[in-house]
């Protein structure tokens, strides 16, 4: 393989094409010189899988207060966000709505003609007392709608866009963050962007656990890349088992269904969320509603076969409700579970869905290092959307929530990053820049071992999906610890098949698959350590909430060989930004 790279320089490098990514694109283009680097095209990054919505209290159909969604944030999160973030996300969701309905996302309409919203789990009115319309959203094809607008936007400032470019190095000099690697997978080249600035918005990595809603791309590689650079990720621990993946494929079943009047039911036709949850029943957080639908299968009430599963109903509520406002389920529930979901209920398991923590950075999208003692941003560098924790999720993100975090945490690390990149000057590159990256792209280029993808890619997802899910204990956590070491030693007597440099996708699967392992050893040890339960972190020997011992940030890094996972805490930024008197005054979007 040729090892003859190409340079190039940008004020601002975006490594992400997703909502955070382009959104942080289209902003910086308009002040200074911005490209995108992208695994996929755009339009294909996995914002296009977002159905229910994007919160914002805009109030359209019923009162409702950027404070009471601040304190369903903070309560959904466990107590585990930080309050300025969340209070800075929460009050800017408004004007981000009618942002982007300005530049065109065609948000579906009240008979009045005002951006329609629905109820979603988790969301509150007058801090907690009933369920609240705050979902804004596009039939139940939201990040869609939202993924093709903000790509148009960006395409009209100018932004330069490098598709199916894979990155395999951060680059840093002097501690400043200051390009990246990247091999461009259509014709086997090696590039260096060098620029002032950098956005990581490289997505989740739910595709370590067998049953997940995650595109094949969301295999980590931001937070691999990060760490390997000694920066660390944030809240590893707690992932979303979104409650509603259709059985057996796991593709998400939007909140939205329930939002709209869909229940779940258990083997003997029973509404068992009213048990656990007897306000808001079935659109209890994400976490609430996992855990006790996986309690029903394990005390006998589940259906089907192996009566492994439950129902969601929803043609209760009429096939033309359902072809206006959730068209795509209907699809969705056809193609992949043979079920007419005007006519039966589909079958839903908790699937994999998304991952709460991320690169730690500040309220305005600096990535910083951090332990308990003190925080410093790292110049240079920024991330957005769920590749980052600003921290607005904490132990557990409100739906729709998702959105909105990478719609306002986008834009501002855009903003910020060519505010940086604005004034200041180009931090020149090692002249070993990419020496590392390089060397495990050839390693893997040239790997002539025993073991191949499929083996150790499905014994790492079933591992992952039975010992680190849903519920979680020590025992079963050091045991999958242990078979990730075994899998890591698996990868150094590895084989690539194709030797080719064009479309080689067998090399970039080996590539993901190390950085896989890599980011499954991080949160497993993380969540050996944090002997307690909250939020998706829920633990059968430790099932209480320990705020005494864990109100606190965990911080995993790796030590110098760049494989064990260290892990440091942080404190949790408990105040707000502002003390406000409520009620605000009146505002009318």
């Amino acid at each position: 393989m040729s090892v003859k790279i190409e340079y190039h320089k940008f004020d601002v490098v975006v490594v992400g094409a997703g909502g955070a990514g382009l959104n942080a694109a289209q902003v910086a283009s308009q002040y200074c010189k911005t490209a995108v680097i992208s695994e996929v095209y755009p339009t294909r990054s996995h914002t296009i899988s977002a159905q229910g919505g994007i919160s914002a209290a805009l109030g359209n159909l019923e009162e409702d207060h950027w404070h009471w969604h601040m304190y369903d944030t903070v309560k959904g999160s466990d107590y585990l966000c930080d309050q300025d973030a969340a209070e800075y996300m929460t009050k800017q969701a408004p004007e981000m709505i009618i942002a982007l309905e300005h530049i065109g996302l065609p948000f579906s309409r009240t008979p009045e003609g005002k951006i329609a919203q629905r109820p979603f789990g988790g969301h509150t009115a007058e801090f907690g007392k009933r369920a609240v319309k705050r979902a804004c959203y596009a039939a139940d094809r939201t990040g869609h709608a939202m993924l093709q607008t903000l790509y148009e936007k960006s395409v009209a400032q100018g932004t330069h866009f490098y598709s199916e470019f894979y990155a395999l190095e951060l680059l840093v000099n002097d501690g400043a963050v200051n390009g990246v690697l990247c091999f461009d997978i259509q014709n086997g080249e090696l590039h260096i962007f060098n620029a002032k600035a950098v956005v990581f918005a490289t997505g989740g990595n739910c595709r370590i656990f067998q049953t997940n809603s995650n595109a094949h791309i969301n295999t980590g590689d931001g937070l691999a890349l990060a760490m390997r650079k000694g920066f660390s990720w944030s809240d590893a621990e707690f992932f979303q088992f979104h409650p509603t993946g259709i059985y057996g494929a796991g593709n998400l079943i939007t909140e939205g269904v329930r939002g709209e009047g869909g229940i779940l039911l258990n083997a003997q036709g029973e509404r068992f969320m009213e048990r656990y949850a007897p306000t808001i029943k079935d659109l209890a957080p994400r976490d609430i509603v996992s855990r006790s639908m996986t309690k029903e299968v394990l005390e006998g009430r589940g259906v089907g076969q192996f009566k492994d599963h439950t129902l969601l109903k929803i043609d209760h509520i009429g096939a033309a409700n359902i072809m206006e406002k959730l068209p795509g389920i209907h699809e969705l529930a056809l193609v992949f579970a043979g079920v007419d979901c005007t006519k039966e209920p589909i079958p839903v398991n908790p699937t994999a869905h998304y991952q709460n923590g991320g690169i730690p950075t500040g309220y305005l999208s600096q990535v910083i290092k951090g332990n308990m003692e003190k925080e410093e941003f790292v110049p240079g560098f920024f991330a957005a959307g769920e590749c980052a924790s600003a921290s607005v999720h904490g132990a557990n993100r409100l739906g729709t929530n998702s959105l909105l975090d990478l719609v306002v945490f986008g834009r501002t690390a855009g903003e910020q990053a060519a505010k940086y990149a604005m004034a200041n000057s180009i931090v020149s590159l090692k002249d070993d820049a990419g020496s590392e990256g390089l060397a495990n792209l050839q390693k893997y280029a040239n790997a002539n071992g025993k073991y191949t993808f499929g083996e150790i890619w499905g014994e790492l997802t079933r591992t992952m999906q039975t010992k680190m899910g849903v519920f979680r204990t020590e025992k079963l956590m050091k045991e999958c610890y242990s078979t990730l070491l075994e899998l890591e030693a698996k990868m150094d007597d590895y084989r690539v098949n194709d030797k080719s440099s064009v479309y080689n996708l067998d090399l970039i699967e080996a590539l993901e698959l190390n950085n896989m392992i890599l980011v499954a050893k991080a949160c497993t040890q993380a969540a050996i350590l944090r002997k307690e339960s909250r939020g998706g972190h829920f633990r059968d020997d430790y099932p209480d909430r320990d705020d005494v011992n864990f109100l606190k940030h965990t911080e995993v890094y790796l030590e110098e060989d760049c494989k064990t996972p260290r892990v440091d805490y942080r404190k949790v930024r408990l105040q707000p930004l502002t003390v406000e008197t409520f009620p605000p005054k009146a505002r009318v979007y």
